[in-house]
């Protein structure tokens, strides 16, 4: 049965339609002609009569233009020639069949693929729109990239659907599979997609078909890897923590606050934060993955609900620390209202060490780049504004500053995706004195 299943593949290659049939042929006539040149030239014993032959019919073909001794070494580069030319249209043909929409050539295809695949092993820790940001950058160096995100999230589509199905919130891990994926392809807007009308309205497509796929394939980590297959990403998303988790944040008033949405709505200032349950524990492939890291990120996103959370996994930290890796953390390059109001680059880095004193940061990047007029403007009407790059705290504190100008000229005060990733990479190849 096996070997009719394999002449049955075999015999559809011949098949009319399949547009091959035509170069394994070119391909037959160039090894013919090549293995006869070859002959010639390396003065192989066959017929007299054959090899006179193939002369006087290559005389006759080109009218006595190529002298006899020179027929060798004509067969040979011809042969080539020919079958280069079969072989490469062969895969062509093959190749615009099975992607027919994808507009790199398929030699850029395989060199990014192959290149990509030897790249350094990045280890990305956050949420929100900020790691998808460094995501969409990296992905440009390496496909050794895991994103660990942060699975706190309890409003909007993520909040009802947690609330309804009982899933990890899955927002922010949409988002990283569609920034790491080929933001040509259809199927990453399709997946972006939000619904406006209806019973749907406020779901994105992803979301639904992330808790689809997880009813489908039976766990919610086995439908990320299904989904992330669906996009092509280079590289691979994993929850910090397959736990339904709480974040908490006490005040400065000692008040309690539960879950992530009512704490970034909340005005007052934030004493520290914890998880509830506390107890909650990260995947065996986010341990795995710190592990074997040349680089491991934190940030950027918000410091409260999307770094420090993650950090707060139990087991987190100590999987950072016994890592070989290069830690570096990314910090923001706005304040936010309520939640880091008059924040300095350092500032950031003690809230961190003051939630996991234990934790052993290399390197802090560091924007220092001013916004335009009009930027600051907008953002000062919010209660937002820059954070101060003071290097000489940061070294006090035992990180090394990293001060570049890493943000994008977009109206929005974000990090550029470009600039931040060839920062990191820098880190590596590059690291500062």
């Amino acid at each position: 049965m096996k070997k009719n299943g394999v002449l049955d593949r075999m015999y559809k290659w011949l098949l009319p339609g399949m547009k091959i049939k035509r170069w394994i042929f070119l391909s037959w006539v160039g090894l013919t002609l090549f293995s006869l040149g070859s002959i010639l030239f390396m003065d192989i014993k066959i017929p007299l009569t054959m090899e006179q032959g193939i002369v006087d019919l290559l005389h006759s073909l080109l009218k006595h233009r190529i002298p006899s001794e020179y027929v060798d070494l004509f067969l040979i580069f011809l042969g080539l020639f020919l079958l280069l030319i079969g072989i490469r249209q062969w895969f062509v043909s093959i190749y615009e069949a099975v992607e027919p929409y994808q507009k790199k050539s398929l030699v850029d295809l395989v060199y990014e693929k192959r290149q990509l695949e030897h790249g350094i092993k990045i280890v990305a820790i956050g949420g929100g729109t900020g790691l998808s940001s460094l995501l969409r950058g990296l992905k440009k160096y390496t496909s050794n990239i895991t994103a660990v995100v942060t699975v706190a999230d309890d409003g909007g589509s993520s909040g009802r659907l947690r609330k309804d199905m009982g899933v990890i919130p899955p927002g922010d891990i949409r988002n990283c599979l569609a920034a790491l994926s080929d933001e040509e392809n259809l199927m990453t807007e399709l997946f972006q997609y939000r619904f406006s009308e209806g019973d749907l309205g406020g779901h994105s497509f992803g979301n639904l078909f992330l808790v689809a796929m997880s009813q489908v394939s039976g766990d919610f980590q086995t439908a990320i890897k299904q989904s992330g297959k669906v996009l092509a990403i280079r590289g691979r998303v994993l929850p910090a923590s397959l736990c339904p988790v709480n974040l908490c944040g006490e005040m400065e008033d000692k008040s309690i606050v539960e879950g992530e949405s009512v704490i970034t709505k909340d005005y007052r200032k934030i004493n520290r934060i914890f998880l509830d349950p506390i107890d909650c524990k990260p995947p065996e492939e986010v341990k795995q993955a710190i592990s074997e890291a040349n680089l491991i990120i934190l940030g950027p996103g918000s410091l409260y609900t999307s770094v420090i959370p993650n950090l707060l996994v139990e087991g987190m930290v100590d999987a950072i620390n016994s890592s070989h890796g290069v830690v570096a953390y990314v910090c923001n390059v706005m304040t936010q209202p309520g939640e880091t109001d008059n924040y300095s680059a350092s500032d950031h880095i003690k809230a961190i060490r003051k939630h996991t004193p234990e934790l052993t940061i290399n390197y802090c990047l560091v924007n220092d780049r001013v916004p335009s007029w009009d930027q600051l403007e907008k953002y000062k009407s919010e209660g937002a504004e820059p954070v101060r790059a003071d290097s000489e705290e940061i070294r006090k504190i035992g990180t090394e500053p990293v001060v570049a100008d890493l943000i994008s000229s977009e109206i929005l005060v974000r990090h550029d995706s470009d600039k931040l990733a060839q920062q990191i990479v820098k880190l590596i190849y590059h690291p500062p004195h």
